[in-house]
């Protein structure tokens, strides 16, 4: 039904959305079965009440057992739920081997990633994101690595979740006169992969986050906010103009990570990056605040 200018009509209410938190930056508390078994809890709830509503799993999937940091996937969603979180998403890859490079036969890989898939949907994740891989030096073979991305996101799309993948500051080096990543958005399918930018490593990457929004438009709909360590502190990364641009992006969500804490507190570094977002009117205006 078309939109009216009827009085009765209500206006669409603000959505609240979510301050995601990547777990790789808490490795050293939970980033192992017995650390996690031991620490799960307290860090949880400590994120819980510095205002992040929901967490990034990061390599800690072992695909034998099928677990995750140690867990079933119900349990890890229920340990993340216990504290008032959500699990948002999660870091998992799987290179392609030299065979499977040659013949451009990826069909070994994608059965693994059957087995990735159910688990992550049975934690109830919204989205996975390859967080590196193992970038060739030519680009028939980036060619076959987009392929097989797009066939992962395929899987990814039939079971009701998102396959994305996050950059480092190579991916902004070229070959054979491309730029890797450009190379990335344009030979892959947008309905079946999107790009969770880094901003930090795109910014060491000599790259600038806004000109990519606006170069193609829709495809990040995820976005790591990093700074050099905490958020806003070494002025590098212009962060307004990322979330003022966040309609371009196609921004859904955005996940902090930290490459570092000034203070060597996790605790410390973390609260400062969650205040800077809670309380900066970019964010608000533009992303925290808005609807969709």
């Amino acid at each position: 039904m078309l939109a009216a200018s009827c009085g009765t009509q209500k206006e669409a209410a603000p959505v609240k959305k979510e301050m995601g938190v990547e777990l790789y930056n808490i490795r050293k508390v939970i980033g192992n079965p017995e650390l996690y078994a031991q620490n799960h809890v307290e860090a949880f709830k400590t994120l819980a009440e510095m205002g992040y509503t929901a967490v990034e799993a990061a390599g800690n999937y072992n695909a034998t057992e099928g677990t995750l940091y140690g867990v079933s996937p119900e349990q890890f969603k229920a340990d993340v739920e216990a504290a008032g979180l959500k699990v948002m998403s999660s870091h998992v890859g799987k290179n392609l081997n030299e065979h499977e490079l040659a013949t451009g036969d990826f069909s070994h890989s994608l059965a693994w990633w059957d087995k990735c898939i159910d688990v992550h949907k049975r934690a109830g994740v919204k989205y996975i994101v390859t967080p590196s891989f193992k970038i060739p030096d030519n680009l028939k073979d980036l060619k076959t690595f987009c392929d097989y991305f797009n066939a992962i996101g395929a899987k990814c799309k039939a079971a009701g979740i998102q396959y994305g993948y996050h950059n480092h500051s190579r991916e902004f080096n070229t070959i054979e006169d491309k730029v890797i990543y450009d190379f990335m958005l344009e030979n892959t399918d947008p309905e079946l992969v999107f790009f969770q930018m880094d901003v930090y490593w795109a910014c060491r990457g000599q790259a600038f986050p806004v000109e990519y929004f606006r170069k193609y438009p829709g495809r990040f709909k995820m976005l790591h906010i990093k700074d050099h360590y905490e958020l806003g502190e070494s002025g590098m990364v212009g962060f307004d103009a990322i979330f003022k641009n966040a309609d371009v992006a196609g921004l859904q969500d955005y996940i902090v990570e930290l490459e570092g804490f000034t203070s060597g507190d996790w605790k410390v570094g973390h609260k400062i990056c969650a205040d800077y977002l809670l309380n900066a009117p970019f964010v608000k205006e533009s992303y925290a605040g808005g609807t969709k």
